[in-house]
């Protein structure tokens, strides 16, 4: 159920709402424009098996992170074919993704249950989700020569600031220079209240806590979908045993370790 707290700052479910259905997959828009973003969205994306429809990135920067299974159970490994503009990839669970503006992406889901993707556009296009045809034979050859747009965490240097870490999936060193995306971990305990100089929206990856910008707050958990407006002060409380941790997306391009105290 969707939390309103204060300063424009929202918590919702992933799957809350009525998801927008076409082919294999289903799209719940979390955070958009007309929730109140200003330029930033987020939407989770769930794949059947099977090939997809195409999807039209806008002339906008769009990242993508797999999730893994919520709950895996004895399910067999994720084989995930992941195309953009025909160039094909194979990609697993905890991997990030960079969709160039006006470039077109596929996913053909081999493994026999539904996987799911955060996707984040920036800026977010008012014309919403687009689907085309699939593109499944490269038109150019000569875009192999831009940095690889596929990029797994695990290859990710883990960069410490105070008692936590984080580690940047995309950022200028896949080719975008407008959005970062990260993921982060937060030990057991409540840090200051801080605001950061962009505007950012937050995926909880696993562990419990709160979610507080200024006085309000709200719980969340695996799935929790969050906004933060530009300068909102606020700060994720880990009432867990065990390190939370979170995706992050934030406009325009920057640091995760900046911020300021409130």
């Amino acid at each position: 159920m969707t939390a309103f707290l204060e300063g424009g700052c929202i918590v919702r479910d992933m799957k809350e709402g009525v998801p927008l259905l076409r082919g294999t997959v289903a799209v719940w828009s979390q955070i958009t424009r007309k929730t109140g973003a200003q330029s930033i969205s987020l939407h989770v994306l769930e794949f059947a098996p099977g090939l997809s429809p195409g999807l039209a990135n806008h002339d906008c920067d769009q990242v993508l992170y797999f999730l893994e299974q919520l709950d895996r159970g004895t399910q067999s490994p994720d084989q995930v074919t992941f195309y953009i503009d025909g160039r094909s990839f194979e990609v697993a669970p905890r991997t990030g993704i960079y969709i160039r503006p006006n470039q077109t992406f596929a996913v053909e889901n081999r493994s026999p249950s539904p996987i799911h993707f955060v996707s984040t556009q920036c800026p977010e296009s008012l014309d919403g989700v687009k689907f085309v045809e699939p593109i499944l034979a490269p038109a150019n050859e000569a875009v192999s020569v831009q940095s690889p747009p596929i990029v797994s965490l695990a290859d990710r240097r883990s960069i410490p600031t105070g008692d936590r870490w984080y580690r940047v999936l995309v950022d200028a060193s896949v080719g975008s220079k407008m959005v970062t995306q990260f993921v982060g971990a937060i030990p057991p305990g409540r840090a200051p209240d801080h605001f950061h100089e962009y505007e950012e929206v937050l995926f909880i990856l696993q562990g419990e806590g709160r979610m507080w910008a200024g006085t309000s707050h709200t719980p969340i958990g695996p799935g929790s979908c969050v906004y933060l407006p530009t300068r909102q002060v606020h700060c994720v409380e880990n009432t867990g045993e065990q390190e939370l941790r979170l995706l992050g997306v934030f406009y325009p391009a920057g640091s995760p370790s900046v911020r300021y105290d409130a």
